[in-house]
Formats: structure tokens, C-alpha cells, sequence
């Protein structure tokens, strides 16, 4: 399904990206993990790179073209943030605010404006942006009642402006044969305070939160030819979230 198809994934080690890097491979594509976790390792398909950092983007894409020689599928996983990341509302500073909307949604159009101008010449390609439902819908705080949890503001404007983004995009770049999408998941179970999970099962139709390893199915459909009339739109792995 996804036979010698070269794919990019930022943030390939961790608890989403792990699971596309996986599924890539089985489905006979060359997963490239772009992780800023570990040393570059091209015999195990490691670099290291920071995507906040222009020159680091730029050398895992010389990197990957010069042992690859095409680039068919990227996929913006990687979620930097910073220490005071889930703060209150009333208690984010502002500087905290511009810092996480620059790691992540300005790392993700740093990412895909570098990359789209390679396959803009190379006339093909595919790019998958990880969202989120909170980039959809409003959030429902019943579900932290009673934790120390909450939902971080910066989030939901950032998915949500990542999702709108990738639909500029896919409609910029639909004429040179590329594919802009995004995957939107809803909770991935990562052992949190069973108070909070028992509060989201409750309400998730499915009555469960999703594995980590059912987001990477529907990225892969996206980076493969399987979709290849599906530009522009938003994938919900949800288990019903958004449908009630």
C-alpha cells in the first residue's frame, strides 16, 4: 500500500509517532524518523532534527534527498511545548502564549513551505498535519472535574488554525498533484488520572478512549494512493466524539 514511498515524521518517537513510524514500515513504506531525541541514524532511519529551527529542517531535507532522491509523503506529528504547558487560562502569560503558537503551528508551516517546494518539483506528494477535535469543536471541561487537568488554551488554536491551514494548501497546491490533509484525533489513553478517563469514556460514544495505535491507520490511508482524490479535509479518529 505504501510500497518504497519515502515518508517524513516529526516527533517519530513519541506516543502517536512511534505508531505511524510502525505502520509505515508494514506497509512496505520507508519511514525517515525526524526526532530531536536522538542522534541521526541513517541505518536505522533516525535524524535528528529540531523543527523549530530553519537550518535543522533544511538539512534533514538534504539529508533524506541526497540517500532517497524524492520526498512522497510528510507528516507533521512532532508537539513541542513549554514547561508551564497546561496552565490555566487566566494564568498563561502572554509570552508563554507566542512561544507555544511559534514551536508549534509555526514549526508546521516552516515544515511544509520547505517541503512543498520539493514536491512542487517533483510533481507529487503527500502531506498529513496532526490535529485534533479541539481544533473542531469547543472543549468540554466537565471532563476535568475533579483533576488537576485542564485543556491549554494555545491548543485549540493552534489545531484549529493547522486545520484550516492544510486547506489553504490542499487548494494552493492541488494543481501540482500534492495532497494536503489532516488527521484530527480525539483522547489517546497515556495512563492519566483514571478520574479523567472514567469522565471521557462516559461521554465518547465508543464508551473508551482510542489507542495510540488506531491514529496511525488513517494517517497511512491519507499518505497512500488509496486516497488519492482526497485533498483538503480533516479525518476525525474520534470514536463519536464530535458526533454528539
Amino acid at each position: 500500500m505504501l510500497n518504497n514511498k519515502i515518508i517524513i515524521v516529526t516527533g517519530g518517537s513519541g506516543l502517536i509517532g512511534k505508531e505511524i513510524i510502525s505502520d509505515i514500515t508494514k506497509k512496505n513504506g520507508i519511514a525517515i524518523n525526524a526526532d530531536i531525541n536522538f542522534e541521526t541514524n541513517l541505518n536505522l532511519k533516525q535524524i535528528k532534527c529540531d523543527i523549530t529551527n530553519q537550518d535543522s529542517i533544511d538539512s534533514l531535507l538534504e539529508i533524506v534527498l541526497k540517500n532517497y532522491h524524492k520526498i512522497d509523503g510528510f507528516v507533521n506529528n512532532a508537539y513541542p511545548r513549554t514547561a508551564d504547558w497546561g496552565n490555566k487560562f487566566e494564568d498563561i502569560k502572554f509570552e508563554s502564549w507566542q512561544k507555544n503558537v511559534d514551536l508549534q503551528m509555526n514549526s508546521v508551516f516552516l515544515c511544509c513551505q520547505k517541503v512543498l517546494k520539493i514536491m512542487k518539483n517533483q510533481q507529487f506528494g503527500s502531506i498529513v498535519n496532526i490535529a485534533s477535535i479541539y481544533g473542531c469543536v469547543g472543549v468540554d471541561f466537565s471532563i476535568y472535574e475533579h483533576t488537576a487537568m485542564t485543556n491549554p488554551a494555545p491548543y485549540s488554536a493552534i489545531k484549529g488554525g493547522i486545520i484550516n491551514f492544510s486547506k489553504y494548501l490542499a487548494s494552493l497546491y492541488g494543481k501540482d498533484n500534492i495532497r494536503i490533509n489532516c488527521v484530527s484525533p480525539g483522547g489517546v489513553f497515556d495512563n492519566q488520572n483514571p478520574v479523567f478517563v472514567k469522565n471521557y469514556e462516559n461521554k465518547v460514544p465508543l464508551k473508551r478512549m482510542a489507542r495510540n495505535n488506531e491514529i496511525a491507520p488513517p494517517v497511512t490511508f491519507l499518505l497512500s494512493d488509496e486516497s488519492s482524490y482526497i485533498t483538503g479535509h480533516n479525518l476525525l479518529v474520534d470514536g463519536g466524539w464530535t458526533a454528539i
